[in-house]
């Protein structure tokens, strides 16, 4: 048995900081959607991937643990540029489906990425199927199917603002879970903030040719306090993330992460209470918060489906 497992201590810690990246990643949405309205979806990015480079490479730095820059020149800096590449596009595509759906939408459509990290795994590595995987994936199906049930015939019959966003969202989702599968084998030369170090710099100059920096001066103190969230959102979230996985096991990470689109839909309501110049209800039927339900039921037993291989 694992230290981890004999430790009730670290057993809750382990929970609570998995609860805390579910809570981030769930609320993210709202502040990413009230960045838009006065910003891009590559600025946005850009200075996200600038904070979190900034603070990163602090890190890295007091600890003496700084990588060689020469790596770029190896073989493994092809690969670095292409994880980069992939994890931009997913930032950036996120950010820019949100400009034609509402939060909601976007975070259960983005429960698409666990399970096509679990289909690359299992197309690129061999790994086995398991049956809860299998049950899974067959009810995150079912929910999306339900969550979109009065928008199906809009879905795949026009091509209009909704179906492009969906469209959007199903792309940052793949381009994600190839950056999970890629980064795999770069985590045998690289530490996990080593690699984000890389990642985070090479992003940057990526998407520096496309950054309007004035955007920043005409910002007003609500906009500017929801940019600050999202850059350190990044920061705290993603280092939570990490952290859990360190002490505790991941498919019970996993599980809890996918509670992510329940924060959504509480701080959605919230938001349109409290902001309505910024916020508007979306139109969901009963069906549609039961599709999202069983989405995130899907989602969780996949996750837990790991830990039966």
């Amino acid at each position: 048995m694992r230290k981890t497992d004999l430790d009730p201590n670290k057993h809750w810690y382990g929970f609570a900081l998995s609860l805390l990246t579910a809570l981030l990643w769930g609320v993210l949405p709202i502040f990413l959607k009230l960045s838009l309205e006065v910003m891009d979806a590559v600025t946005i990015t850009w200075y996200r991937f600038l904070v979190a480079g900034v603070f990163v490479f602090i890190v890295l730095y007091k600890s003496r643990s700084l990588p060689q820059l020469a790596v770029i020149k190896s073989r493994k800096g092809g690969w670095l540029i292409l994880v980069s590449f992939l994890l931009v596009a997913n930032y950036v595509s996120y950010v820019q489906g949100l400009e034609y759906l509402n939060p909601e939408s976007a975070l259960v459509i983005m429960q698409l990425a666990p399970f096509l990290l679990m289909l690359g795994s299992i197309i690129f590595f061999s790994e086995r199927f398991s049956r809860l995987e299998c049950v899974g994936a067959c009810l995150l199906l079912l929910g999306l199917i339900l969550f979109f049930n009065d928008r199906l015939a809009t879905l795949f019959l026009a091509l209009n603002e909704y179906t492009l966003g969906v469209l959007i969202i199903v792309f940052s989702a793949v381009a994600w879970a190839g950056y999970a599968l890629m980064q795999k084998s770069l985590l045998k030369s690289f530490s996990a903030k080593q690699l984000t170090l890389y990642i985070y710099l090479i992003g940057m100059l990526m998407l520096l040719p496309f950054v309007n920096v004035q955007l920043l001066s005409g910002l007003d103190a609500v906009h500017v306090f929801a940019l600050i969230f999202c850059c350190l959102n990044t920061i705290v979230g993603y280092g939570a993330f990490t952290e859990a996985l360190s002490i505790w096991q991941a498919s019970k990470v996993g599980a809890i992460i996918t509670l992510a689109p329940v924060f959504t839909f509480i701080s959605m309501y919230f938001a349109v209470e409290f902001m309505p110049q910024h916020f508007v209800a979306s139109e969901l039927d009963k069906w549609a918060y039961i599709g999202g339900a069983i989405v995130v039921m899907g989602s969780a037993i996949t996750s837990l489906g790991k830990a039966s291989r």
